[in-house]
């Protein structure tokens, strides 16, 4: 059967732009959580249990037993088959033995230093509590002496000694001494705090490897919570840093501060915007948020007096000085 010609009607419609067309939503992908930075503070918050203490407390001393054996063995081996050489090896152990000690002292008067800052904040409280004019009066004289011969508060130090007469109560006399004093410091620890966060959020977008962004992390808050320490004066050592460290990440921990939320970025981004930007770079702004956090804790911690009402630094102004230009970049290089 013959079949007739098949007519097809155009449309003369003109196709809608592709620049126009809807995004595809991204239903499948997770929103960022801040991986490396919440197994960062469970890395450091964790205690060992008291199997484990034991194990590294007995592995310590066997080690000791045979290296300081073998080191008595080797080096009166060496004295009966060489004087000279013999004794030289023993004269190098001593003084690698006198350097160890040497740390060793630096370590206890670096945790002496954080307990001394960690109980002028405690004594603060008190006399608060108390209404003591007195108990004020040396906590004052204690931070004099804490931060004297400091170029940074030099001028601070100045200006409190012309006023401190003044004062006829201790809040009055400790809010003096808090605003001439840690005023300056306050603003240098917000900018360690910043750069940290900034750092993070740059490794962790950047860095494709995860072991790599966890390290980093850890090592980024590690050196930010040690350069706080020693703006405030606690200028704590290897061991101090870490017990320190601890402490602020335990508190952390115990009180779901490591959470995420887009509170903490909505600050530079405005809404909800943890499913709208790429996983990667989103998890970034997440980690460095959770920096700044850190840090918050660690200024509260390190510093000698106790934040005052309202003066606390907020999160997420650091994270909108830190993050806010990182932020600007990342989104037009997408």
């Amino acid at each position: 059967m013959a079949k007739g010609p098949v007519l097809i009607e155009l449309d003369d419609t003109a196709p809608p732009p592709v620049a126009e067309a809807p995004p595809v939503p991204d239903t499948d992908v997770p929103a960022p959580t801040g991986v490396a930075m919440q197994m960062a503070a469970k890395t450091m918050a964790g205690k060992p249990s008291r199997i484990a203490r034991l194990f590294w407390a007995v592995t310590g001393a066997l080690l000791g037993a045979v290296i300081s054996t073998a080191v008595w063995d080797f080096v009166t081996g060496w004295i009966e088959r060489a004087p000279i050489v013999g004794w030289a090896v023993a004269g190098l152990i001593a003084v690698f033995v006198l350097v160890l000690l040497t740390i060793a002292v630096r370590e206890l008067a670096a945790l002496n230093r954080l307990a001394r800052v960690d109980g002028l904040r405690h004594a603060a409280s008190q006399a608060l509590e108390t209404h003591d004019l007195g108990a004020a009066r040396r906590v004052v004289d204690k931070l004099v002496t804490l931060y004297r011969g400091r170029a940074d508060t030099d001028w601070g130090l100045t200006r409190l000694a012309e006023l401190r007469g003044d004062q006829m109560d201790a809040a009055g006399l400790i809010a003096l001494a808090d605003d001439t004093l840690l005023s300056s410091l306050d603003r240098a620890a917000e900018r360690e705090v910043a750069a940290a966060a900034r750092q993070v959020a740059t490794v962790t977008a950047l860095v494709p490897l995860a072991l790599a962004d966890v390290v980093a992390t850890l090592t980024s808050n590690l050196r930010m919570i040690r350069r706080v320490a020693e703006i405030y004066g606690g200028r704590g050592g290897v061991l101090g840093s870490w017990r320190l460290t601890r402490a602020v990440m335990t508190h952390l921990v115990a009180t779901g501060a490591v959470a995420v939320g887009d509170d903490m970025l909505e600050p530079i981004l405005g809404g909800s915007i943890l499913g709208k930007i790429s996983r990667r770079f989103g998890e970034g702004l997440v980690n460095g948020a959770l920096t700044a956090r850190v840090g918050v804790a660690a200024m509260e911690v390190c510093r000698p007096l106790a934040f005052q009402a309202g003066q606390r630094p907020k999160a997420r102004h650091l994270v909108k000085q830190a993050l806010g230009g990182l932020f600007v970049a990342g989104k037009t290089d997408g």
